[in-house]
């Protein structure tokens, strides 16, 4: 007697999905990394770009990217409303950065990424890209353990006794900017440790999710609303609390997000808020940094690192893959 495992068709199709997005932030990564150091931000941005959408326009979905980036910063974006795939399949939500640390990848420095998220239709975050307050901590704690409205210097301390350690052994990553010095000061007012970045809030944010592993604890600060909302689907893959809240400063932001069908401007966002659904999440190093390992060029091969994840079944993989056909990569 034989047996055959069936697969129902729609699970079929999302796990096919599960690698199919894992091309395309290989596809953007190798092209930005073809420009690392170069000093070329808007140019490794583009190259991102570019291969990312070529790559999910072969896609058998309907896809709307809600999730875009260069508003703010003129890059040549994905725009947000722009529809992606072969108009067969699933109707998805997409959120997508193809490079994330653009200034990391042009003075080839550790930690830029290539990263996308996907999920059912209509259950991302619309967000406009705007800068967005964010706090993040790691799974295992009760609900509410931190509050983005709470002081760092109390969210420290909140910690701390959830983990059942002194706030000096508390380990906090905050984006190393000027307007981030009284988050940096409360911070270390309790006695606990500041981790800086200059990029990268997207891995910034996951890392908070491994704490054993990165000895990081909690995510502090502002960045922009997009990367936002592409941790929030990792950490929905992973574990982990999230809360954010868009900064909505001007009446041009505030009819933009209005726009998106934000109607409450000052709602504090948990990671459900912000994605809703089933969702994968993927990210290819470009460079090397604490998350992944960057593209590698060798003679005949390009070596790349991704991390995908899957909200309903909280799998995580890490592809190390060699590709041999280089001509997919567009050498042109």
């Amino acid at each position: 007697m034989s047996t055959h495992i069936s697969v129902p068709p729609q699970l079929l199709l999302e796990r096919i999905l599960t690698l199919e997005i894992v091309r395309v932030t290989e596809r953007a990564a190798v092209s930005a990394a073809r420009l690392r150091g170069h000093g070329q931000e808007k140019a490794a941005d583009q190259a991102a770009v570019d291969a990312m959408r070529r790559e999910l326009n072969k896609l058998p979905i309907e896809g709307t990217i809600v999730i875009g980036e260069g508003e703010r910063d003129e890059a040549p974006m994905l725009f947000i409303g722009e529809k992606v795939g072969l108009n067969a399949g699933p109707q998805v939500d997409i959120a997508v950065d193809p490079l994330e640390g653009t200034t990391l990848c042009a003075k080839n420095m550790p930690g830029a990424i290539a990263t996308m998220a996907m999920a059912d239709g209509g259950t991302l975050l619309h967000a406009p890209d705007v800068y967005m307050e964010k706090l993040a901590v790691g799974p295992g704690y009760a609900k509410g353990v931190v509050e983005l409205d709470a002081s760092p210097a109390d969210n420290v301390r909140r910690l701390a006794k959830a983990k059942g350690v002194d706030p000096a052994a508390i380990t906090v990553l905050v984006l190393d900017r000027p307007r981030h010095a009284d988050i940096i000061s409360g911070v270390r007012s309790t006695g606990a440790a500041v981790r800086l970045i200059t990029d990268g809030d997207v891995a910034g944010v996951i890392h908070c999710a491994d704490p054993d592993n990165t000895g990081v604890d909690m995510y502090i600060g502002t960045g922009g609303a997009p990367e936002g909302v592409l941790a929030a689907a990792a950490l929905r893959c992973i574990g982990g609390q999230m809360q954010c809240r868009l900064i909505l400063d001007s009446d041009e932001k505030r009819a933009r997000a209005h726009k998106m069908g934000v109607t409450d401007p000052k709602m504090i966002y948990g990671i459900e808020d912000m994605v809703r659904g089933d969702c994968l999440f993927a990210a290819t190093g470009v460079t090397t940094g604490s998350l992944l390992t960057g593209v590698k060029f060798r003679k005949d091969v390009i070596e790349t690192e991704t991390v995908v994840m899957r909200s309903v079944t909280g799998t995580v993989r890490t592809i190390k893959a060699e590709h041999r056909q280089l001509d997919k990569f567009h050498l042109d």
